[in-house]
């Protein structure tokens, strides 16, 4: 275990005052053999944009930082200095994730570890030692999405903003857990990991403007097993950012708006459907039957037939469940989710109580707890949000760990 080496892959964007406490973050880490990966970056075109220059200007201050760093091993792609910022459409997180993750590849060996951290991003100093410990016991895991929790700040709307947001996060990931889904993982660009192996046989990360995580931790979760229990959690920051189209900051001052129809609360019921679907895909290898996805996958795929063409392309039921598990992904579930919800500002408080009355009845150390919330719940009291978030975040570790497959 001692010889494997981490490689921390960081996009940077307007970071500058963060950077110097993950440095020191980084220097208390227990496991020290590891080698920093930052892409500094923004547009070329920014550098001419009165409203986005100042943004350039943090970006040398990062780099400068980063330069003076004398303790860390520190390698720094420059995506920001006038001539070298991003041009037409190759720009933003994902790519510039993209670069540190496949830098890191052809660095290291098959059995190192690519972590892909962010610079608001807290870790617990035991964290990367966890993270080698994790791959070492579980050769055959293709990668870990780890457990995270946001901290609150002196920012009362701030706060709102994103405990409303993480139920919507926990609400889907225990119903995903709950059905025993294989794409049931949180996806935070700050909180995953892969092996140079697996990361280079999967072919490595697909840049998106937005979502680049998502992508990526769906794409790991195609291949193999993908690991979502630590102990040690991580700490994004909870802020208001609008550097990507979609995710926790974007998501942030939406809410602030009063508009979470983005982020509603899916009932419980939706999530049998997509378990039932899963359940039929055995005998979908026999002939077609009718499930509760197929109208959707339908008018997705604009095909009469979705199961025909799998049936006829994979001969063993075991290739071919896989490959319906494979089209019936994270996102076509996510697209089906929005598409079938009612995301009514009015329906929300009643779809959490039922939801919780329904992880009440499941037995776990958070029943009665779980119960209590349904009837005391209030999406629009702050300690109400706030005990409600720290309930379901326990009840998903315990679900994370019990339903662990490595």
């Amino acid at each position: 275990m001692s010889k494997t080496k981490i490689f921390l892959c960081l996009p940077i964007l307007n970071e500058s005052e963060n950077i110097p406490d993950l440095l020191t973050v980084l220097k208390k880490q227990s496991f020290q053999n590891f080698e920093l990966i930052a892409c500094v970056n923004q547009p070329e075109e920014w550098w001419n944009d009165t409203n986005k220059v100042n943004q350039c200007f943090d970006n040398q201050k990062s780099i400068e930082i980063l330069k003076k760093e004398n303790q860390l091993a520190v390698t720094i792609i420059d995506k920001s200095n006038k001539g070298n910022g991003w041009q037409g459409k190759q720009k933003g997180v994902g790519w510039a994730r993209k670069l540190v993750m496949d830098k890191a590849a052809s660095l290291g060996s098959e059995s190192d570890i690519i972590v892909s951290i962010d610079a608001d991003t807290e870790y617990p100093k035991d964290y990367l030692l966890s993270v080698v410990d994790i791959f070492a016991r579980n050769p055959k895991i293709t990668g870990l999405a780890n457990p995270y929790y946001h901290r609150l700040t002196k920012d009362k709307k701030a706060n709102y903003a994103i405990l409303r947001y993480e139920i919507y996060m926990r609400n889907y990931a225990i119903n995903m857990l709950l059905i025993d889904n294989p794409y049931h993982f949180s996806a935070l660009g700050s909180a995953m990991a892969t092996t140079v192996k697996v990361y280079n046989k999967m072919g490595g990360i697909s840049p998106k403007a937005s979502g680049e995580d998502f992508y990526f931790l769906q794409k790991l979760s195609k291949y193999g097993v993908l690991a979502d229990w630590n102990k040690y959690k991580v700490y994004p920051a909870a802020r208001f950012s609008n550097r990507v189209n979609f995710g926790t900051g974007p998501a942030m001052i939406k809410g602030n708006t009063g508009d979470w129809s983005s982020y509603p609360i899916y009932p419980y019921g939706l999530f049998e459907k997509v378990r039932s679907t899963y359940n039929t895909f055995i005998d979908l290898f026999e002939g077609d039957r009718n499930t509760p996805m197929t109208v959707f996958l339908q008018n997705q795929l604009k095909k009469e037939n979705v199961w025909k063409p799998l049936r006829q392309n994979y001969k063993t039921k075991e290739q071919f469940v896989k490959a319906c598990t494979t089209l019936v992904d994270g996102l076509r579930i996510l697209q089906f989710l929005k598409q079938e919800a009612n995301s009514s500002k009015d329906l929300q408080a009643d779809n959490l109580k039922n939801n919780l009355l329904y992880f009440s009845s499941i037995d776990n150390e958070y029943s009665s707890q779980l119960a209590d919330l349904s009837s005391s719940a209030n999406l629009n009291e702050l300690s109400s949000l706030e005990n409600l978030r720290d309930t379901l975040a326990n009840f998903e570790y315990s679900l994370r760990k019990l339903k662990a497959k490595y």
